[in-house]
């Protein structure tokens, strides 16, 4: 993964929104809510919401670790670009976005 592909894979999503935040972090929104961030300082990182269930297994994968000021709500924090397969990155960049698109009120204006 590199910033070009993530950024293809999380534009492909609706009403998705990229803003730099922290003058280093481009973040991926929906509805103003992040559900990706990715370093813009070498080296990469990226983070993204994941379920409870999977968090607790993944942090314990070498490259992830918990996202830092956010691990309470399950984000984790990918250090090494090449630990999740395309298919996989994926998986987790749509997961990360549904989650937070599900908690989103019913009255948030996605457009």
């Amino acid at each position: 993964m590199d910033i070009d592909l993530l950024r293809k894979e999380c534009m492909k999503l609706p009403h998705t929104c990229e803003d730099i935040k922290w003058e280093n972090d481009l973040c991926f929104t929906i509805a103003e809510k992040m559900y990706c961030v990715a370093s813009l300082v070498e080296p990469l990182t990226i983070s993204l919401k994941v379920t409870e269930a999977e968090f607790h297994s993944l942090v314990n994968i070498q490259g992830i670790k918990p996202a830092p000021y956010v691990a309470r709500y399950f984000w984790i924090n990918i250090e090494d670009m090449t630990v999740f397969t395309k298919k996989e990155w994926q998986k987790y960049i749509t997961q990360s976005y549904n989650l937070i698109k599900e908690k989103l009120s019913k009255n948030r204006c996605l457009i």
